[in-house]
């Protein structure tokens, strides 16, 4: 729990998937193939039918395990044993000694660090502790599969959730950084003004763009914000 100091600090939201790491781990396409075949398996679809549900429920909800909850009453947990504790997180992630720097780089007398997840905790734990960052975050956000109503971004309840877990009830005071598009202007539309879009390299920019910056690697986050890194010697 945050003290009334604390509270009074700025708190910088941290998506995991895909933004503390690159695209290019393929945790995702490895984690798109296992739902695909849970939706087969479980709704007794063929795999064309599995997929197109599938795209459906993520666009619809920002989650394919909310519109499998909401309409076939699967277990979330069950389905995060299958999928996302499934995945062999251990062969393509590792120890990031340049993340960890930046990371350890940031001020925390002057910011608080926050982990935003739309997976269940498990995974979001099991991602950090592999890159090798487990300790340098003060808490994490992450969508309970454990609850009847799943929340998640880009809902609004779901920022609230982050707010109210991180103890700070000021928007201006929240700095987010994430890789979705939806996530990023469902964060602008929410009033958290400071939102970062981590791109990947060689991405173009967004025509539209979707939050405050975009960045093509973290390690801008030094030239954006310079208050919230440590002076060097």
């Amino acid at each position: 729990m945050a003290t009334d100091t604390q509270d009074n600090l700025p708190v910088f939201f941290f998506d995991i998937d895909n933004c503390l790491y690159s695209k290019s781990k393929q945790v995702h396409h490895m984690m798109k193939d296992l739902i695909d075949n849970y939706f087969r398996d479980q709704l007794q679809l063929d795999m064309e039918d599995a997929k197109t549900l599938h795209k459906t429920y993520y666009t619809s909800y920002g989650l394919a395990i909310e519109g499998l909850a909401r309409y076939h009453k699967i277990d979330p947990l069950d389905y995060n044993s299958k999928v996302d504790d499934a995945l062999p997180l251990d062969q393509v992630l590792h120890p990031d000694p340049g993340l960890r720097k930046l990371i350890s780089d940031i001020d925390r007398t002057k910011v608080r660090l926050w982990l935003f997840t739309n997976a269940y905790v498990n995974h979001g734990r099991r991602v950090v502790k592999l890159l090798g960052i487990d300790d340098l975050f003060d808490g994490i956000t992450y969508c309970d599969y454990t609850q009847e109503i799943l929340i998640c971004k880009p809902k609004v309840e779901m920022f609230e959730k982050a707010m109210k877990d991180a103890s700070i009830t000021d928007r201006s005071k929240c700095y987010f950084v994430d890789d979705s598009t939806i996530n990023c202007q469902a964060a602008i539309s929410f009033g958290w003004e400071n939102t970062v879009q981590k791109l990947e390299p060689g991405d173009p920019e967004p025509s539209v763009p979707a939050a405050k910056h975009n960045i093509h690697n973290l390690e801008e986050l030094r030239a954006l914000y310079p208050e919230f890194f440590k002076q060097s010697n």
